[in-house]
């Protein structure tokens, strides 16, 4: 059963590791802000007729969380983007990959602050295992490499940060559907994209885009809101709720991996330390996939020591089915 949970955050990191080099490609032609906000107005739309579809006008109220959702809507889908693809007009996309993959930690650093919960040793020490192997993969083992990522770095630590406090809200949420706050969320960071995009327009920041330029960056746009956006998003929120978010955040290390992949196939040829890495980062995410499957009793040690348990939400088990598999809620 954990098996198939592990298949929703696999998908979405997956599909996030090949969005980099496509949305590269894009930003040749549209500017990063415009461009973010053209992909998460479609996106948007298509999550609120989702959302009408399955769960009716209801599910559109905040239930009294509007700050809250407001708050994680604008550090995860607008903070998160906007300053990744900007990231993207300062470095190579393996290099704001590399990034990504701090998210295991970002996120558990979050959990304790927030909840009081420290990190389990087992899976701190595979993320920073998985953590030197992206590293191995991003710099072919010159880890002075780092240091070149100047104002790329600095935006995706902002980015990181944002989407760790997002992936750690959508577990605050399990008495919702994936669907519901994935929506009410990218509405939320959708409407401050737009209304830093028309700011940044008007005051001569960048430019609006050509119906010209628009055409020219269809494929990569129809990837990023179809793909990256609703699927994708849908797919993470799911495993957030079925696994937990620090499980769930291990898989972040699979993106810059990805990539690497695809900037292969695109003609770059790895070297022996850069295989090496890449076998090191999935073998440390399988290791702790494993080892983190055994829960603690009801009457184990967390409930001796009176800590708070780690065991998520039994979500799948009343969830609706109409967000078992976002997959199929699109296709339908």
């Amino acid at each position: 059963m954990r098996s198939r949970h592990a298949t929703f955050p696999l998908f979405a990191v997956l599909s996030w590791g090949v969005m980099f080099p496509v949305l590269a490609s894009a930003l040749t032609r549209v500017d990063a802000l415009n461009l973010t906000t053209a992909r998460y107005g479609l996106a948007a739309a298509v999550l609120l007729a989702l959302l009408l579809v399955r769960e009716g006008g209801g599910a559109l109220r905040a239930g009294g969380r509007a700050v809250e959702l407001v708050v994680l809507g604008v550090l995860g889908f607008a903070g998160f983007n906007v300053l990744t693809n900007l990231a993207l007009g300062h470095a190579a996309p393996q290099q704001i990959a590399l990034f990504v993959a701090t998210t295991p930690l970002v996120t558990q650093l979050v959990r304790w602050a927030r909840d009081g919960v420290r990190p389990r040793p087992v899976l701190l020490g595979f993320s920073l295992l998985a953590l030197v192997g992206v590293g191995l993969v991003i710099t072919r083992g010159r880890l002075d490499g780092l240091g070149q990522f100047g104002v790329g770095g600095l935006l995706m630590i902002g980015a990181v940060l944002g989407w760790a406090v997002y992936t750690h809200g959508a577990s605050r949420f399990t008495d919702w559907s994936p669907l519901r706050y994935t929506t009410l969320t990218a509405v939320a960071g959708t409407a401050a994209m737009l209304a830093a995009s028309l700011t940044a327009d008007l005051a001569g920041w960048q430019h609006l885009p050509a119906a010209a330029d628009l055409g020219a960056v269809a494929p990569q746009l129809a990837y990023a809101v179809i793909v990256a956006a609703v699927l994708a998003v849908l797919a993470w929120n799911t495993g957030v709720q079925r696994l937990g978010a620090a499980d769930a955040a291990l898989f972040m290390n699979l993106v810059p991996v990805t990539t690497f992949v695809v900037q292969t196939v695109r003609g770059y040829r790895p070297g022996a330390v850069e295989l090496a890495g890449a076998a090191l980062t999935i073998a440390a995410l399988v290791a702790a996939n494993l080892l983190t499957r055994a829960r603690p009793a009801p009457g184990g040690a967390a409930a001796r020591t009176g800590a708070p348990a780690a065991t998520p939400v039994p979500f799948a088990v009343t969830d609706r089915p109409a967000v078992t598999d976002p997959i199929a809620v699109v296709a339908r």
